[in-house]
């Protein structure tokens, strides 16, 4: 049995073409695949379906794909791939901010789209791994409880993503050592390719909003450091 196989997937899409694309895809690679067009089939599917993870498109027909985000993280966590347009620099940040785990700009190639898909379900495998642990790592103001995967800053819980809380958690293992963005790519994503490194910008601005600027350190040319205190 493949490691797609039973994995339920909802996909999001009001452009019939994109989504047939993407079904005949990801049905190819083993998943269950359940596609939708507008966002209250989104939440229909979603309650019923109870999927591994949801493709979303970010402009949607109704509710838009930002608002379909918030509801269905707020009824059950799932990771959620939003697709967004070319340069919606803005839009990426809000989807981030209301529960996406990642993003991808149109247009993208299917291989891309599948190894983010694989990569984000890797992550919610090896969370449930690291879950058993029990330990507490502070960092200046900031506390992260690995168990419980939940973050404070000045004993005020800050509410991150299933991918921010990753990154942070791999920063805070070193503090003060710069991680190239080629290494988060491919310890947090599990690819790495330089050009995807706007990905691991985006999520750090989104963590920097969340936690304060001072946390993050960006090294120019090179990557990224948690603060030493």
């Amino acid at each position: 049995m493949g490691p797609s196989q039973h994995r339920r997937v909802l996909v999001v899409e009001d452009d019939e073409t994109i989504a047939t694309a993407v079904r005949n895809r990801l049905t190819a690679e083993g998943f269950d695949v359940r596609v939708v067009h507008d966002g209250e089939a989104a939440l229909a599917a979603y309650a019923r379906a109870e999927p591994d993870l949801v493709v979303l498109d970010r402009l949607l027909p109704g509710l838009d794909g930002l608002e379909v985000c918030r509801r269905i993280q707020a009824a059950r966590p799932v990771p959620v791939l939003m697709l967004t347009a070319l340069g919606e620099e803005t839009d990426v940040l809000v989807g981030l901010g209301v529960g996406a785990d990642d993003y991808l700009a149109k247009p993208f190639s299917m291989r891309e789209l599948v190894a983010r898909i694989h990569a984000l379900l890797r992550r919610v495998e090896r969370a449930a791994v690291l879950a058993h642990e029990d330990a507490i790592i502070r960092v200046g103001e900031v506390e992260i409880d690995t168990a419980e995967r939940r973050v404070f800053v000045r004993g005020a819980e800050a509410q991150l993503t299933r991918t921010e809380f990753d990154l942070l958690r791999r920063l805070a293992e070193r503090p003060g050592q710069v991680f190239e963005r080629e290494r988060l790519l491919s310890d947090i994503w599990g690819f790495s390719e330089a050009a995807a490194t706007r990905t691991v910008d985006s999520h750090v601005r989104a963590l920097r909003r969340k936690l304060g600027p001072q946390v993050v350190r960006t090294v120019h040319g090179v990557g990224y450091a948690l603060v030493r205190p």
